[in-house]
């Protein structure tokens, strides 16, 4: 088909677009509404109930003007009066009853998308954090979704009950006074006109200052995580002027998107209103004429102030829901993102049980971003099931990679890593992150209680489990001092611990763990040398029967390794034994060398 026989595609104005955007953005959370149809169904009902009320009112009013003050029947005004008050009261309970439903619908889908929301970040891979800030994520998490929630909440009812209040309102302004009403009818196109123009505007305004918002919040969430670096490198005072400047800067946003939303109200409500002067006008000449009632009259213009008034309240809800569009796109980026590390649609299983077998063939990688530099390439050795092997080499020399790729934080460039000869990509990555455990280097501690910390990921698990985790990784002791012992509150991030106790927290995680494969990422070398001696003694035994691997910087802790890989640029340089590593005289025997200060100590290294 050429390119002449195609027919265009209608091309909308830019206002539609806009209003369709705004719309499409919000679609995807829907679904997060349609959950609660009965609640939504129910709400619909109050509201409309509350919308017949109130368009009851002004007849009423009519019917008191013109008959009420008649003097052959002086009590017709309390009826009248009492009808009216009648009418109040069901306006009141079912305007109570939408409010109450509408609110907590708002709540409730605000907490079943955060809760969704987080979900989705918890399986995220590690690439999608290398980049990302965690300070901006929580602004997504928060102010985004609290956005929204004014949206499914008061917006969407305010909308409604304004658009049933306006069609109503319209159509007893018609049935009162059709001249009056096609007076009245002209002034619509000036009033929507200033809405649609400026929608486009507001959602880019509001987007923007959410920007700005979550840029501050990822900044203050950075420093005040590393508050005691701040404090110590006396950079406080830097920090709270560039916090300053960003919340400014969030705030200049803000003050924006306010000013526009504030500019369409203020037209919209004159020209609204400005119409209902000029049907009052043209009323009053009618009634002079005798062509109308006072009653007509006043029934007339309290419909057309209902009109008016829906009609300036739905900008203010447009407004609002431009905004929330805006909240909605940010939060839709986030959840597109799909996992870069996902199970397979059907995936393997490990044997069971597992032996512990790890096989890395002819393994290279290079992290997202890197410019194309591998951090390993062409890695290939294998660990028998029980083997204790260690890892060591200069910084970057892809030891870590190691770690990263078979727990599968990162999915292998080329090559193929195993356990017991089944791939990890074929796995469920829960089930093999089940199979290892991890003592890492920099120990992560979460702000709850000792035995929660010691439980993580494992809840559920026995206090005496979590007390004999405790003592094989020789915690109990400095457990035992806290003010609760294991229900103390650790503070944000441990720091409440020393950076030994902390790591000992850890290394109790791998022993409750029990799982056939543990990784040991220089897992003592915040241990003085009293308790390194006692962990170390610890991990002798949660290592017997497990395959283990070890990276290490410090060599002396390398002595008892059956295995020692040496790496360097991503490879495997150089392999055996202590001893047989020393008398080659290669990269392991210099960086022994640069290890000790004296030859003595040399001389007991490679006696050792």
């Amino acid at each position: 088909m050429t390119a002449e026989t195609v027919s265009p595609e209608p091309r909308s104005s830019p206002e539609a677009r806009s209003w369709r955007r705004a719309f499409d953005a919000l679609e995807p959370l829907l679904p997060y509404a349609w959950r609660y149809k009965v609640r939504i169904t129910l709400a619909l009902v109050a509201l409309g109930v509350a919308a017949i009320s109130t368009l009851t009112l002004p007849l009423a009013v009519r019917g008191m003007i013109d008959h009420g003050f008649s003097a052959d029947d002086p009590l017709a005004v309390n009826v009248y009066f009492g009808a009216m008050v009648g009418v109040v009261a069901i306006l009141a309970l079912a305007s109570g009853t939408r409010y109450y439903l509408v609110m907590t619908l708002g709540e409730r889908i605000v907490a079943d998308l955060r809760g969704d929301f987080f979900r989705h970040l918890t399986l995220l891979d590690a690439s999608f954090y290398d980049s990302a800030k965690t300070g901006e994520l929580t602004s997504r998490l928060t102010a985004d979704t609290t956005q929204l929630k004014s949206v499914f909440g008061s917006s969407v009812s305010i909308a409604l009950r304004n658009l049933f209040m306006f069609a109503g309102a319209i159509v007893m302004m018609i049935l009162t006074s059709p001249k009056l009403t096609g007076v009245a009818l002209t002034a619509i196109p000036f009033i929507v006109l200033p809405l649609i123009a400026s929608a486009r505007v507001m959602r880019r305004r509001s987007r923007h200052a959410q920007d700005q918002l979550a840029s501050a919040s990822a900044y203050a969430t950075e420093n005040l995580a590393a508050v005691r670096t701040m404090q110590a490198c006396n950079a406080q005072h830097v920090a709270a002027e560039r916090f300053g400047a960003a919340a400014e800067d969030a705030y200049a946003a803000a003050r924006d998107a306010t000013q526009t939303r504030a500019l369409v109200t203020s037209v919209t409500i004159f020209l609204a209103f400005g119409s209902v002067v000029a049907m009052l006008w043209f009323g009053a000449q009618d009634v002079l004429a005798g062509r109308i009632t006072t009653g007509v009259l006043s029934q007339f213009v309290l419909y057309a102030v209902l009109a008016a008034s829906s009609l300036g309240e739905l900008s203010q809800v447009w407004s609002e829901v431009s905004a929330a569009a805006g909240a909605a796109g940010r939060i839709g980026e986030i959840l597109a993102v799909s996992p870069a590390v996902a199970p397979p649609a059907v995936p393997l299983h490990l044997p069971k049980p597992v032996s512990g077998r790890v096989v890395f063939d002819e393994v290279s990688f290079s992290y997202p971003g890197s410019s194309g530099s591998a951090a390993v390439e062409g890695l290939s050795f294998s660990v028998a099931p029980g083997e204790r092997v260690a890892i060591v080499g200069p910084s970057g020399a892809g030891k870590s990679t190691v770690f990263q790729l078979l727990e599968r934080f990162y999915d292998v460039s080329a090559g193929a890593i195993t356990i017991d000869g089944v791939d990890l990509r074929a796995l469920d990555p829960v089930e093999l992150r089940g199979a290892i455990a991890l003592a890492p280097q920099d120990p992560v501690v979460f702000g709850m209680t000792v035995a929660e910390n010691i439980a993580y990921g494992r809840e559920g698990v026995s206090r005496g489990a979590i007390v004999e985790a405790a003592e094989r990784a020789q915690a109990a002791q400095f457990i035992a001092a806290l003010p609760r012992g294991y229900d103390t509150e650790i503070g944000e991030r441990g720091v409440t611990l020393s950076g030994g106790q902390r790591q000992r927290l850890a290394i109790a995680r791998a022993i409750l763990a029990d799982a056939p494969i543990l990784l040991l990422d220089e897992a003592t070398s915040a241990l003085d040398a009293e308790n390194e001696a006692l962990v170390k003694e610890a991990l002798h035994d949660v290592m017997r029967g497990r395959t283990t691997l070890v990276i290490a910087h410090r060599l002396a802790t390398v002595l008892e390794a059956s295995r020692i890989l040496v790496m360097s640029g991503g490879r495997i340089v150089e392999e055996g034994s202590h001893a047989s590593l020393v008398a080659e005289g290669g990269l392991y025997a210099r960086l022994a060398r640069l290890q000790f200060d004296t030859s003595a100590e040399a001389a007991a290294l490679e006696e050792a």
